[in-house]
């Protein structure tokens, strides 16, 4: 009988120089870098640049991504007019950001043009472009005009500008950036696979990212940090009105939860068998932003609710190692930047936007069409019968 990798479990696909990741060691290296020595420390334009040339950039190269970038920010009117029927008709952000994505096509010059410096240009299009359209389309959904992107600002510093309309903290837009480090690839996920067979077939990087928006927006794939959050707030309230510690509160909680066969979101991840990597550089990073801020209170809170919680998995699920993932830490971040859950996903997008076209440029290298089969399990011999005889 044929062995069947459910799901493509453990099939190796190609090979990459993006990013490695071993879920057994807990390490995530991004071309070459360990993730907790880049993150903090690169601005995601020279991430970017990283993935796309397998090199950090010189200050010459530096300046003219970021200059190119920041040329490309201003939507087209007819992005714009999409946007608006998109938050005209209350569709989620993610939803606005595939829809503003696909409209790019529309200015792209020349569509037929596959070369690599073509591709370049389109994938600084869409780097460029995404925080554009995510923030234009949360202010649409609440009734705001968008703000128009500048161009001395930097990725980060950028978007936060143009969702509030005002100068962003430096320390809020180092924590964003880290928190776009951190995410921008990670090995052969879901949404990224996706994009690579998009355009082995030879179609357009358009199209592969606005393919890869589609599959980060399921649930099993983009995560939940929203409810991560959540969950903590909701035991400082209950820790507040008891009186009680919130590390007692929470390991009573996590009991009752983890007893009743639910999952405390935020712990445990399909690769990685002990503690994300990311959740340490985001964890830093949010110690880092709430110190800054003035709220290092909410931070320590979510500490005691993280050991308590990890306490409970290790004594009712052992052997299973439900350890730390990246959404725990994302939602207190982007919480610090006063980003609001509904708009995490897009923001997560934000960040893979780099991997995803990275990926995109080391397919079309390679060439090759993404073909899997699947075993027919169906009927087999049957007969046809005429529509009046059955």
């Amino acid at each position: 009988m044929t062995d069947i990798a459910r799901g493509l479990q453990g099939v190796i696909l190609t090979e990459t120089h993006l990013s490695q990741v071993n879920g057994q060691a807990g390490k995530l290296t991004i071309a070459g870098y360990p993730v907790q020595e880049l993150a903090p420390n690169a601005s995601y334009e020279e991430v970017v640049h990283l993935l796309w040339h397998d090199r950090l950039p010189n200050e010459e190269e530096l300046l003219a991504l970021t200059s190119g970038m920041a040329a490309e920010r201003e939507l087209p009117g007819a992005t714009l007019d999409v946007l608006a029927a998109a938050a005209k008709q209350g569709l989620p952000p993610m939803d606005g950001l595939r829809l503003g994505l696909d409209t790019l096509s529309l200015v792209d010059e020349n569509l037929s043009d596959t070369s690599r410096p073509a591709n370049l240009r389109r994938a600084i299009s869409l780097v460029a472009h995404a925080p554009t359209i995510v923030a234009a389309m949360w202010r649409l959904l609440h009734g705001k005009e968008p703000v128009s992107p500048r161009q001395d600002l930097g990725q980060a510093a950028n978007f936060l500008y143009m969702m509030f309309d005002n100068e962003p903290h430096p320390a809020a837009v180092r924590g964003l950036e880290t928190y776009l480090n951190t995410v921008v690839d990670h090995g052969m996920n879901a949404s990224t696979f996706t994009a690579r067979v998009i355009v082995s077939t030879r179609s357009d990087m358009i199209s592969a990212v606005v393919g890869a928006v589609g599959a980060l927006k399921g649930p099993l794939h983009g995560g939940a940090p929203g409810p991560a959050l959540d969950t903590v707030f909701a035991l400082r309230e209950m820790a507040k009105t008891s009186g009680r510690p919130i590390g007692e509160v929470a390991h009573d909680w996590a009991r009752e939860t983890v007893e009743a066969g639910e999952r405390i979101m935020g712990f445990g991840h399909r690769v990685y068998k002990v503690r994300d990597p990311r959740a340490d550089v985001l964890g830093a990073a949010a110690e880092k932003l709430f110190e800054r801020t003035g709220d290092n209170q909410l931070y320590e809170d979510a500490r005691a609710c993280e050991a308590a919680f990890i306490d409970v998995l290790d004594e009712l699920k052992p052997g299973r190692n439900l350890r730390t993932n990246v959404e725990f830490y994302t939602a207190l971040v982007l919480h610090g930047v006063e980003l609001e859950p509904p708009i995490f996903s897009s923001v997560f997008a934000m960040g893979r936007m780099g991997g995803w076209s990275a990926n995109v440029l080391e397919q079309i290298e390679d060439d090759i069409l993404i073909r899997p089969r699947a075993t027919y399990v169906g009927a087999t011999g049957r007969t046809w019968v005429p529509l009046a005889q059955r």
